[in-house]
C-alpha cells in the first residue's frame, strides 16, 4: 500500500499545483482583460468544449475505457491489448474529428444555443464564434489525452496524467502575458492558449506511451468487440455524468432568483471546497479505479474489498480533519483570498455561509469518489446512474425547501444533503452485494478520528477570531495569519491522532491489523 500512497501523493501534489496555477490564471486574466464583452465571449467559447470534456472525455469515456483496458491487460495478453488500443484510438479519433469539424463549422449556431443573450450584440456574437473555432478542437485533443492518461494510469504511471492539466494553465498564462500584446484583438490570445494547450497536453503523453510500447497506430474498427463494449458502457455513464451537470445547472438557475451576488458567493465558496476535494478526491479516484479493475479482472474479491476499505480510511483520516478545518476557517479563507475593493466585507460574510455548508458535505463528496469506482471497475454503470438520479431529485426537493429561508446557503446545504444520499446509497449497495466487507475496528477508528478533528476545530475556532476582524488587516497579514492557523491545526490533529493510537499503518497498509 505504500506504493499506492505514493501514487496518491503524486497525483494530489500535481492537482494542487494545477489548482494554484488556476487561481493565478484567473487573477492574470482579470487584471489584463477585466470583465467586459471580450472576456464574456472567451468564457462562453471555452465553456462549450470544456463542458463536453467533462461530459465525455474525463467522465463517461474514462469510466468505460479503464475497466475494459484492464481486462485486456490481465486476461488477453499484450498483442490483443495493443490491437484494442489501436482500434479504440482510431475509432475515437475519427468520431471526435467529425464532431470537431461540425463544431467549427457550426460555431455561430453553438454560440446562440449556449449564450442566446449574445444575439442582441452582433460584435460579441461574432467574437465568440471566432474564438470557438479555435477552442472547439480542444475537445479532440483532450479526449485523446484522456485515452492516453487511462493507459498510463493502468500501468501505474500516475504522475504524467496528473501533471498534464498544469499545461493548460501555463499556456493560458503565457498567451495572456506575451501573445496578447502582439494581436490586434488581444483577447484572442486566450483562445489560442486553449488550442495550444490541447496539442501540448496530448504530445506530452506520447513519449510515455512509446516507452510502454502502446503508442497507438489508429485503426478505424467500430465493430471491434472491445470498442462496442466501451460504447455500451458509455451510454449509462454519459447519462450519469449528465445528471451531475443538470444538477449544477439547476442550482445556478435557482440562485438567479435570489439576492444579487448569490451566484458569485456560491462560486467562490465552491472554488475553495474544490481544493481538498480535488487534491484528495481526484487522487483517490484516479489511483483506485485501475487497481480495482485489475482485482476484479483477476477475480480477487477479498483484495477488491480491502482496497475499498483502505481508500475509505484515507477519506476518514484526511478528509474529516479537512472538512472540520474548512468549516472553522471558512471566513478567514474567503477574506484572505477574495476580499478587495470589489469583493466587500458583506460578500465575505455571505460566501462564508455557503462555504460552511459545503464543508459539511466534503466527506460525502470524497466518499463518492471512492465508492463509485467500486461499481465502475466491475463494469456496472447502471447502479451508480440510478443512485445519481435519486440524488438529483433529492437536490431539487431540498433546493426548493431551503432556498428561500436560507438563501444561497440553502442551495449549498441542499447540495451536500444530495451528496450524502448519493454516498450512503453507494455504500449500502456495495455492502448488500457483498462487494465491500469492512475490516474490524472501523467504529473505534471513526471515534478517534472524530475526537482529534473536533479538538483541532475547537482550537482553530478560538484562535481565528470573528470574521470581520480579518477584513481590517491587509492581504499580507491575513495570509500569514491564515497559513499559521493551518499549520497549527495540522500539527494539533497529528499529535492528537498519534496520542489516540492512530498510526501510519492505517493509511499505508491494506490491512492495518495484519
Amino acid at each position: 500500500m505504500a506504493s499506492l500512497a505514493a501514487s496518491i501523493a503524486k497525483v494530489g501534489s500535481n492537482t494542487l499545483l494545477s489548482r494554484v496555477l488556476g487561481f493565478v490564471r484567473d487573477l492574470i486574466v482579470a487584471r489584463l482583460f477585466g470583465a467586459d464583452a471580450g472576456t464574456d465571449a472567451f468564457f462562453v467559447a471555452f465553456k462549450i468544449p470544456n463542458f463536453m470534456r467533462r461530459l465525455f472525455a474525463e467522465g463517461a469515456f474514462s469510466m468505460a475505457f479503464v475497466p475494459v483496458l484492464n481486462e485486456y491487460k490481465t486476461q488477453r495478453g499484450f498483442p490483443a491489448l495493443k490491437r484494442f488500443v489501436d482500434d479504440v484510438a482510431g475509432t475515437l479519433g475519427t468520431i471526435l474529428f467529425i464532431i470537431t469539424a461540425l463544431g467549427v463549422l457550426g460555431a455561430p449556431i453553438l454560440i446562440l444555443i449556449f449564450a442566446p443573450g449574445f444575439a442582441s450584440d452582433l460584435d460579441k456574437q461574432l467574437l465568440a464564434a471566432d474564438m470557438l473555432r479555435l477552442t472547439f478542437p480542444y475537445l479532440l485533443f483532450i479526449s485523446l489525452t484522456a485515452l492516453a492518461g487511462g493507459i498510463l494510469n493502468t500501468y501505474d504511471r500516475f504522475g504524467v496524467p496528473a501533471f498534464t492539466p498544469v499545461l493548460l494553465n501555463l499556456s493560458l498564462i503565457g498567451c495572456a502575458l506575451w501573445l496578447a500584446p502582439q494581436l490586434e484583438r488581444p483577447i484572442m490570445a486566450l483562445a489560442w492558449g486553449v488550442l495550444i494547450a490541447g496539442i501540448a497536453q496530448l504530445l506530452f503523453q506520447l513519449p510515455f506511451l512509446y516507452q510502454l510500447r502502446l503508442l497507438p497506430r489508429p485503426r478505424l474498427s467500430p465493430r471491434d468487440e472491445g470498442v462496442r463494449r466501451i460504447v455500451k458502457l458509455m451510454i449509462p455513464a454519459l447519462f450519469g455524468v449528465s445528471v451531475t451537470q443538470i444538477s449544477l445547472l439547476i442550482d445556478t438557475l435557482l440562485a438567479s432568483f435570489l439576492a444579487t451576488g448569490s451566484i458569485s458567493w456560491l462560486y467562490y465558496s465552491d472554488r475553495l471546497m474544490e481544493f481538498p476535494l480535488g487534491i484528495l478526491g481526484v487522487a483517490l479516484g484516479t489511483v483506485i479505479l485501475p487497481k480495482l479493475s485489475r482485482q476484479h479482472a483477476a477475480a480477487s474479491p477479498e483484495a477488491f474489498s480491502e482496497t475499498l476499505d483502505w481508500a475509505l480510511r484515507w477519506v476518514l483520516l484526511l478528509g474529516l480533519p479537512a472538512a472540520v478545518g474548512l468549516f472553522t476557517l471558512s471566513g478567514p479563507m474567503i477574506a484572505t483570498l477574495f476580499y478587495s475593493g470589489e469583493f466587500t466585507a458583506y460578500d465575505v460574510l455571505m460566501a462564508e455561509r455557503s462555504l460552511m455548508a459545503y464543508s459539511l458535505g466534503l466527506m460525502a463528496f470524497l466518499g463518492i469518489k471512492v465508492l463509485a469506482p467500486g461499481f465502475y471497475s466491475r463494469q456496472d454503470m447502471k447502479t451508480p446512474v440510478k443512485i445519481a438520479v435519486v440524488a438529483m431529485l433529492t437536490n431539487i426537493v431540498f433546493n426548493l425547501i431551503l432556498m428561500f429561508p436560507l438563501g444561497h446557503a440553502g442551495l449549498a446545504l441542499a447540495t451536500i444533503i444530495a451528496a450524502s444520499v448519493n454516498a450512503l446509497l453507494l455504500l449500502i449497495g456495495l455492502l448488500k452485494q457483498g462487494i465491500y466487507r469492512p475490516l474490524p475496528g472501523w467504529w473505534l477508528l471513526l471515534a478517534k478520528g472524530l475526537i482529534a478533528s473536533l479538538a483541532m476545530g475547537a482550537l482553530l475556532w478560538l484562535l481565528s477570531g470573528p470574521t470581520p476582524f480579518w477584513t481590517v488587516w491587509d492581504f499580507s497579514e491575513r495570509l500569514i495569519r491564515l497559513l499559521g492557523l493551518i499549520l497549527i491545526g495540522g500539527l494539533c490533529y497529528l499529535l492528537l491522532a498519534l496520542l489516540l493510537g492512530i498510526r501510519p499503518r492505517h493509511l499505508l497498509r491494506m490491512n492495518p491489523a495484519a
